[in-house]
This record gives C-alpha cells, structure tokens and sequence, in this order.
C-alpha cells in the first residue's frame, strides 16, 4: 500500500512537473511572439525616418509605441521565464517606452535623422536584454550582421592601399561568417520570399569578396556601397 501510495505521489508530482514546465515554456513564446509583433512596427519605423517619409515614420512610432505600451502592461508584474531573475528587465522595458517617446516628437518636428538615430537605441536596449539572460533570436544575428557592415561602410582602410585591403580582407571575413550564421539559422515565421531575399544579402558579400581578389579599387568601392540596401530590405521583413 505504501508503495502504491509513494508511486501514485511520484506520478502526480511528474504531472505537475510537466505543467509548470508547459506553462513556463508557453509564457516564453508568448512574450517573444509578442515582441516580434511590437518589433515589425519598429523595423519599419527604422526604415521609415531613414527614407524622410515623416507620415509614415510617425504612423510606426505610434503603432509600436501603443503595442509596447500593451506588452508592459502584461510583462512588468511578472516577467517571462527567461528574463525573471533580470533585476533590469524593467527598465529596459522602460527605456524602450522612452525611447518611443523621444523619437515621436523627433519625427512630428520632421528631425527624421535624429528621430531614426534615437530609435537605434531600441536595437542595442533588447539586444542587451537578450544577451544578459543567455536568449538568442534571429534579430541577434542581423544585428551582428549590421554592426559589422557599418564598420566596413565606415572605414577609410587607408585609403585601400595594401595595408588597407588587407585589413578590409579581414573585416569582410568576418561579414561572411555573420551571412552564414544567418543563412544557417532563419527566422521561423519567414515566408516564401525570405530566401529570395537572403540570397540578395549574400550575394552583395561575396561580390564584395571577389572584388578584393581582384584588386580593383574603383570596384572594391562599388561593392562596398552596395552592401547596405539588401540588408535594408531583408531587416524590414525580417529583422
């Protein structure tokens, strides 16, 4: 009988484990499906301010805003699983909301730059967060990708003499791993156009790469700049 007792215990104990788990685990999902939801309107409002187009740029501001304001409400009293033990998962919620806050009145006084400058705050605050608690997500690995294809469109690799190439050989070593890591781990919610549109990533790389074999300056300067708009487009569906 005791032994009956001590299994039925056991089994009810492995039920319970297994609840408490399932609803830990849907709570995870949740808060992350929602952020992904909140974070389309960001990359839009991203690519937005960077195109001037202030109606637009201020009609993404509000509609994240009103969903972050939606996502706290819900999140502050009790954090998701993974970031419950983060004693600064509210105020990087907090910071977000004033984040938002900034950039609408940057975007309503048309300074759209300052606006898409102040909304990068964003990136690196969620970033961050995800980076302390050991969670990592597709929008991680694009904003790698990014960081290091800033550095490239931003230096001067002195002024690509032998030295410079080099350097920049480097540099670009490192944007290819970036590409591969992003090709190897795609966004689950992706849709028929992602590959499509990856492809137009990682061909801009390696045309990048093959003008550095070549040792044509004029073209390594070409490929350089057309780094930047293949990124655009897939962070605005994706990132």
């Amino acid at each position: 009988m005791v032994r009956f007792l001590l299994a039925r215990l056991g089994a009810i104990a492995l039920v319970l484990l297994f609840a408490v788990s399932g609803a830990q685990a849907g709570q995870m999902q949740d808060f992350e499906r929602e952020l992904r939801i909140a974070y389309s309107d960001y990359r839009t409002a991203l690519f937005r301010t960077n195109m001037n187009d202030k109606a637009a740029s201020e009609a993404a501001i509000e509609a994240m805003a009103a969903k972050w304001q939606t996502l706290m409400a819900k999140w502050l009293p009790a954090p998701p699983p993974q970031y419950a033990e983060d004693r600064l998962f509210k105020s990087a919620l907090d910071n977000v909301a004033k984040v938002l806050a900034i950039a609408r009145t940057e975007a309503a006084s048309t300074q759209l730059a300052a606006a898409h400058d102040t909304l990068e705050k964003i990136r690196d605050e969620l970033g961050n967060l995800r980076r302390r608690n050991g969670v990592r997500i597709f929008s991680d690995r694009m904003n790698a990708f990014h960081e290091q294809m800033e550095k490239i469109l931003r230096g001067s690799y002195d002024n690509f003499d032998l030295r410079g190439v080099a350097n920049l050989r480097d540099d670009v070593a490192v944007l290819t791993f970036l590409a591969e890591d992003i090709a190897a781990n795609p966004p689950a919610d992706r849709d028929a156009t992602y590959e499509s549109t990856f492809v137009s990533v990682r061909k801009s790389v390696e045309d990048l790469r093959e003008a550095i074999r070549s040792g044509d300056v004029p073209a390594i300067k070409a490929a350089i700049k057309t780094l930047k708009q293949p990124y655009a487009r897939m962070f605005l569906n994706y990132g």
